[in-house]
């Protein structure tokens, strides 16, 4: 009898991410328009701030059924365009038609993390309709190329099926058109929600959407400033495993360990590097390719349990901001009242990190009930908001009777971490992990906003019961004069109207800076004093 034989084969990334294209968000043609539009309008927002260029960007989705005999799922035409620097068109093939091949491989803060997002954009629109890619790029405002591109998911290699040049006519930045199947029917909302965040936490940004009935959404650009561009980092040691080191280790160039620590990892200078070399038992001097296996592992051990590392440098981040962030808010939400904040620098595992935290409550566009708004690196997350640590932190790990806020209460919250490493449960980026030093400050942020609230609505309500008091002291008080007058023989009434022309916000004067920087004020005892102080200058 023969023995059976088993078969080893290896396949490329592409041909995995065809396999399995839930892993990055295309699990159905409604979900995968949404991370398509998602993907290609993050990678136009990216290209501009790095290049601090104010964004423009256009989106449009069309249906490729032009006879409107097809129901959805249905073929649609996506195209993205952007006012960015462009891609040197040398590069265009594999940046758009390679996957793991790109610009977000550094240790920098940017919404892509794998890029593979367009990528995965264009081959599933490529398994699901046959047709290529169009990627229209100028660098220099002179000349546009044109690529049609196909992946060829057998090899993970670009096709180009053609290419051409025209006039760009003094524009520059990157148009990208593809087709592929969706429904739009069960995605729309989410597509329209998303513009809506996204125009939130970028209000210097200027976005146009059309979507397939022709319906615009215009998103206007309010402020010019821009958050400063994130910086490039190096790993800190407490953020770096073996197989990392190991590859540092085999392609350093430097003569000594203590020369490797200092030019390879984030605020390790030569004094650290000497301390710590000791705290390891490794000679300082001895040459980084030389280490044997047990002193590499030796190496990644002690670098993640030595204590005297300094902790990561945040100046590498680009976070939003309170200005703008409080700019977005009451721009899209048009609340009666804001909040925000934003928490000192952290770190989780070696990676920075600043979490900002927004409130909004009442006015035009914030609806009753607790309403959450996710964010990462200036990404909207839109689904699996119940595995999210933020909404772990809303819902279960605040005291909300503390802050008197009514449970029907029309409030929104916004939660925004900015990171190098944002940590995702899912390569979807939809939710972020529970990390312990994440969910503190979150907490954190969110009670400060919360405090500042609270007062906001302790102040509104002793405004009301203080109007109510005048508009009795405004109904009686001139019978009260007039009587009085009667009694006294006087030839006119006291001049009552001073005193209800006072201005009811005077109790408050005082307090205002406490109430703003989010202390609890007791207002009572003011208004006592201020109702005493009027009736005397009225008897007086």
């Amino acid at each position: 009898m023969a023995k059976r034989q088993t078969l080893f084969k290896e396949i490329s990334p592409s041909e995995f991410f065809y396999r399995n294209r839930d892993l990055a968000g295309f699990s159905n043609p409604s979900r995968a328009l949404y991370s398509a539009t998602r993907e290609l309008v993050e990678n136009a927002l990216d290209a501009c701030e790095a290049a601090q260029i104010l964004p423009d960007i256009f989106v449009r989705i069309t249906s490729a059924d032009f006879d409107g005999a097809l129901t959805d799922p249905k073929p649609y035409i996506l195209k993205v365009q952007d006012n960015g620097p462009g891609i040197e068109p040398k590069y265009v093939p594999d940046a758009f038609a390679r996957i793991f091949y790109g610009s977000k491989f550094q240790l920098k803060q940017s919404r892509g993390m794998f890029g593979m997002g367009a990528t995965m954009a264009i081959l599933y629109g490529q398994v699901t309709t046959n047709r290529p890619v169009l990627v229209t790029t100028s660098v220099d405002g002179e000349k546009a190329y044109t690529f049609e591109l196909m992946v060829n998911i057998h090899d993970n290699t670009p096709l180009v099926l053609n290419k051409s040049v025209k006039p760009a006519f003094g524009k520059t930045g990157v148009s990208v058109q593809l087709t592929l199947e969706g429904d739009y029917g069960r995605a729309g909302s989410k597509i329209q929600e998303y513009f809506k965040q996204t125009a939130l936490v970028t209000p210097y940004a200027n976005i146009l959407f059309i979507d397939p009935n022709g319906k615009l959404f215009y998103y206007e650009r309010v402020t010019e400033k821009m958050p400063k561009p994130a910086k490039e980092t190096l790993p800190h040691p407490l953020g770096i495993d073996l197989e990392a080191l190991r590859r540092l280790l085999k392609e350093s160039k430097e003569s000594t360990l203590k020369k490797f620590l200092s030019k390879n990892f984030h605020r390790v200078g030569d004094r650290i590097a000497e301390d710590f070399l000791r705290y390891a038992g490794l000679d300082p001097n001895k040459k980084p390719q030389d280490l044997t296996n047990d002193e590499i592992t030796r190496l990644g051990a002690a670098l993640h349990s030595y204590d005297k590392f300094l902790p990561p440098d945040s100046r590498c981040l680009s976070p939003l901001g309170e200005e703008l962030l409080a700019t977005g808010i009451e721009k899209e939400l048009q609340p009666e009242f804001v909040a925000v904040v934003q928490r000192p620098p952290s770190a989780y595992s070696g990676f920075p990190f600043i979490v900002e935290v927004g409130l909004a409550y009442g006015g035009k566009n914030v609806e009753a009930g607790l309403k959450l708004l996710r964010f990462a690196n200036r990404i909207p997350l839109l689904y699996d908001e119940a595995n999210d640590v933020s909404w772990k932190v809303v819902n279960e790990e605040i005291d909300w009777k503390r802050y008197k806020i009514p449970q029907d209460a029309p409030l929104t919250i916004i939660t925004h971490v900015c990171s190098t490493k944002v940590p995702y449960k899912t390569v979807g980026k939809e939710y972020l992990a529970d990390r312990p030093e994440l969910e503190r400050e979150l907490k954190n942020g969110l009670r400060e906003v919360l405090r500042r609230l609270s007062t906001y609505l302790s102040r509104k309500s002793t405004l009301a019961f203080v109007k109510k008091k005048m508009n009795i002291y405004e109904k009686y008080l001139p019978l009260i004069a007039r009587f009085s007058a009667e009694l006294s023989g006087a030839p006119r009434p006291p001049n009552y109207r001073k005193l209800l022309k006072k201005s009811i916000e005077e109790p408050f004067v005082e307090n205002s800076e406490k109430a703003i920087e989010g202390e609890r004020v007791d207002y009572g005892e003011e208004v006592v004093k201020f109702e005493q102080r009027r009736l005397e200058e009225y008897c007086r």
